[in-house]
């Protein structure tokens, strides 16, 4: 197959042209926005030491790290056992796409991306352009090929993302030192191995060559015609300048390809990688304090410390992860909500219980979710992130803390806590401001409390706002207020 050959002739037959001003033709599709929860599964070779976090295959190779030494003690010198001699442990022997898949759907995930390369250099699927893959190594399977045909049979539409661009610098620490990476060729696990610029530094030197870049684009548009992703989600580094020429042929030949094959796509970015106009702008580990016009995503993970899984996993609660959710969706967002499966293709048992957790409050919520829009006022109470990414940090909401969506004409209100004593005053929605007008003019002529509609509730609106009371309602998870107006 000729990658390149494929690509130009879907950039000639259009309707994206190459061409910044052509891209921004670009509209998120219908259907990732309805979404609202999809997720991200970081698993691959790294998940075998279980150490740190996932960039474990870098740190290695730092002399004096905490990983240098780890991986010292615990398997010998890097020239005797290197990160690619993890491959044949990693052989996933209980990895199950099926049982995965359903998982997710009871999660209430509406799409699904995994890693199908991360920064390591090991492609978690079947290529033509690399031996350095599950098909042919370690599982002996087409590990992505197999969860997305899972994901389909369930409804969740297939996604999947690639961090290859990292792979430039990733390694290069190793051949500072007599590691065992040494020279590689072209082809090789370690190719290429290079200096580590300043890594936010879109001009960083020592750039990616042409030669890294079209193998990048051979794989991105490999990955694209085998797997026909309805998203793909690039990692940071894309950012530098020497990408952004064929960063550019890429979103023209996919957009064009998703055109012929007929679905609507979308291109996932970070760090104004992309004009805004041209993707679905992500960030990590964080959000915004405000709603946004646009539509975006927040990608975070189940852990605190790692995307993949450790056996340091510090992990988030199950309260937690909803509470993000409301307020991602709220700001006009999606979560993007990572795990992390052991090496034998196990799924941990506290990410189980965070995503069966996280779907039973769907199951009750979900129509203040899925489908909404943010309403004119996205939030309530003094409880917030700070805004931006990495700005990620454990909240103490209170039941003062309110985030609102709309649908079909009701106005949600996602009480962040639910009060110990079942009242909560929802300012925005009533009450009167400084000059006398009141927050909310229109007419409230119902309230209901989502999954408890057998316990009284009364409510009544004055110059506070809506006040609502209901009686023997627990939970440790937020609760929601529908409110029909007329």
């Amino acid at each position: 197959m000729d990658h390149l050959k494929i690509l130009d002739s879907a950039i000639a037959d259009g309707p994206y042209a190459d061409d910044w001003a052509s891209l921004a033709a670009f509209t998120p599709p219908a259907w990732l926005r309805a979404a609202k929860l999809g997720i991200f599964i970081h698993w691959g070779v790294y998940s075998v030491p279980a150490y740190a976090h996932e960039w474990y295959p870098r740190n290695m190779y730092i002399q004096g790290s905490h990983e240098f030494e780890h991986h010292v003690k615990t398997y010998g010198a890097h020239k005797q056992f290197g990160y690619r001699d993890f491959i044949p442990m990693f052989t996933a022997e209980k990895f199950d796409p099926g049982a995965w898949a359903e998982l997710f759907r009871e999660a209430g995930a509406r799409y699904v991306v995994p890693v199908a390369e991360h920064h390591d250099g090991f492609q978690m699927y079947r290529s033509a352009l690399s031996r350095w893959n599950a098909f042919e190594m370690g599982p002996g399977r087409d590990t992505l090929g197999e969860l997305l045909a899972e994901c389909d049979k369930r409804g969740l539409t297939r996604c999947l993302s690639s961090h290859r661009a990292e792979h430039w610098w990733f390694l290069g620490h190793g051949r500072q030192f007599d590691s065992g990476i040494g020279e590689p060729e072209r082809g090789d696990l370690y190719w290429p191995s290079m200096p580590e610029a300043k890594l936010q530094d879109i001009y960083g030197e020592p750039a990616p060559s042409e030669e890294f870049i079209t193998d990048w684009l051979r794989r991105c548009v490999e990955l694209v015609e085998n797997y026909r992703p309805r998203l793909v989600y690039f990692d940071w580094w894309v950012k530098h300048s020497a990408f952004k020429p064929s960063l550019r042929r890429f979103i023209a030949y996919y957009y064009n390809r998703a055109a012929q094959w007929g679905f609507a796509p979308a291109v996932a970015f970070k760090d104004d990688a992309l004009p805004l106009t041209c993707g679905v702008p992500d960030m990590e580990r964080g959000g915004w304090r405000d709603a946004k016009p646009f539509l975006w995503q927040a990608c975070t993970s189940t852990a605190r410390n790692s995307w993949c899984y450790t056996e340091q996993n510090v992990y988030k609660t199950p309260a937690e992860v909803v509470q993000n959710l409301i307020d991602v969706v709220s700001k006009n967002g999606v979560l993007l909500l990572n795990v992390g499966p052991k090496a034998d293709g196990t799924v941990p048992e506290q990410d189980e219980t965070i995503l069966r957790t996280l779907g039973r409050w769907l199951k009750t919520n979900g129509e203040a979710v899925y489908g909404a829009s943010p309403w004119r006022t996205s939030s309530e109470g003094v409880t917030s992130n700070d805004g931006g990414g990495f700005s990620e940090k454990e909240l103490d909401y209170t039941h003062e803390d309110i985030r609102f969506t709309i649908k079909n004409g009701k106005i949600y209100a996602a009480v962040m806590r639910c009060p110990p004593d079942g009242r909560v005053t929802v300012r925005s929605l009533g009450g009167l401001r400084e000059d006398g007008n009141h927050n909310f003019g229109g007419v409230i002529t119902g309230v209901r409390l989502l999954g408890f509609e057998d316990s009284p509730l009364t409510w009544r609106v004055d110059g506070e706002g809506l006040r609502a009371e209901f009686r023997g309602v627990k939970s440790d998870l937020p609760v929601v207020l529908e409110v029909t107006t007329g």
